[in-house]
């Protein structure tokens, strides 16, 4: 076993404050994840990538996606180079999606069969399929800290028949992760290395927008008596009240003693909110992507509502100050809103970089926050 979790304390709203031992490292929950989509957090160095923050401690665990990966370069070698985390220099904790919700993605690429999924890359066109058995293969080639069982997004949206039938699929599919997991899982590359440590596989609660799907599915994949459980499937187009009802009505029926994980969520203040509830993980490519089109996050005020600002605006030309005159992130320290529009609109990489890295900064920075008033 490759996983202890332990709640030191929640609080009357349900925020839990804990920790979470994985073989490469304790991470302190609750916490964000950064995506490093092809074992890169995109425009962000991995040096960079362990300081960014207020308190200096960085990115504690990142997220890898297996279907890219799988893809390009290819998780076998991968494996040949000692897993992800020797393959692109990160030695702290990291957890791999199962590549279902990007082969969701591509709805007129693909085509779902109980066996698994075909589909055509995105990249050449060329034609592959992904089972539960070979998802398991590719993440444990891989060698993240946590792996997720192969399951299918429902689009939204989507009528109750369909996303019943959905949701039987995912079921079929984590039983079939879990055995294949379960025979396989001395296979990863650090196996020896890490004393016999494994990988650990969290299952993922859908059910669509549906309340009783949802409480079925999380209770069917509780029998399964997993480490961990994600609540995938939101995010998706749903109106955010109902994204935080389903979270607010999953978390009810998910163990209090086991990592609780909310998958690509959302903006600051939306973490913020669902880790107050209770949610233990959370990942999203939002503050890189968002950085890259020039959108960057800040407060007015320390512990302020979150702005948004666009820093191409013509009114940041001239300005002198930092995004966020409270933030204490290398960029805010050194750099002017002035200097970040022009680097930005003079298409210099280095405004995607800095962009990137505020954005990282103010996220990790909520969640310190957040732990530090759940530790009281």
């Amino acid at each position: 076993m490759g996983l202890e979790f332990q709640v030191d304390r929640t609080d009357v709203g349900g925020g839990r404050r804990g920790r979470l031992v994985l073989p490469h490292g304790v991470v302190e929950t609750p916490v964000f994840m950064p995506v490093g989509t092809a074992a890169s957090v995109k425009a962000v160095e991995q040096g960079v990538l362990e300081e960014i923050g207020a308190d200096g401690v960085g990115a504690q665990i990142i997220l890898a996606n297996t279907y890219h990966l799988y893809l390009r370069p290819g998780h076998e070698l991968i494996a040949r180079m000692g897993g992800v985390h020797k393959f692109m220099s990160w030695e702290r904790p990291m957890l791999t999606d199962s590549g279902g919700f990007q082969v969701f993605s591509l709805s007129s690429l693909r085509k779902v069969t109980p066996d698994g999924v075909e589909f055509r890359s995105h990249l050449d066109g060329s034609k592959h399929f992904f089972s539960p058995e070979h998802s398991m293969d590719v993440q444990i080639a891989l060698g993240a800290d946590v792996m997720m069982v192969f399951d299918e997004c429902v689009e939204h949206p989507a009528t109750y028949e369909r996303t019943r039938d959905s949701m039987g699929l995912t079921h079929a599919w984590a039983q079939r992760s879990k055995d294949h997991f379960e025979a396989n899982k001395e296979r990863v590359p650090w196996f020896a290395e890490r004393g016999g440590k494994t990988q650990s596989l969290f299952g993922i609660v859908q059910g669509g927008m549906y309340a009783d799907l949802r409480k079925e599915s999380a209770e069917r994949l509780v029998e399964m008596e997993l480490p961990g459980y994600a609540i995938g499937g939101l995010a998706v187009g749903e109106p955010r009240e109902v994204t935080r009802e389903m979270i607010a009505r999953t978390l009810e029926w998910l163990p209090k003693d086991k990592p609780r994980y909310v998958m690509g969520v959302g903006y600051p203040d939306e973490i913020e909110e669902y880790a107050r509830m209770g949610v233990d993980m959370m990942d999203c490519v939002l503050p890189t992507r968002a950085g890259r089109h020039g959108l960057v996050f800040m407060r007015e005020e320390a512990g302020g509502p979150v702005v948004r600002m666009n820093i191409k605006r013509k009114e940041y030309a001239e300005d002198a100050r930092p995004i966020d005159e409270s933030c204490g992130c290398m960029v805010c320290r050194r750099y002017s809103r002035a200097y970040l529009r022009h680097l930005f609109v003079s298409g210099e990489a280095l405004g995607l970089t800095l962009n990137s890295v505020h954005n990282l900064a103010f996220y990790l920075d909520t969640m310190a926050r957040v732990r530090g008033d759940l530790a009281e």
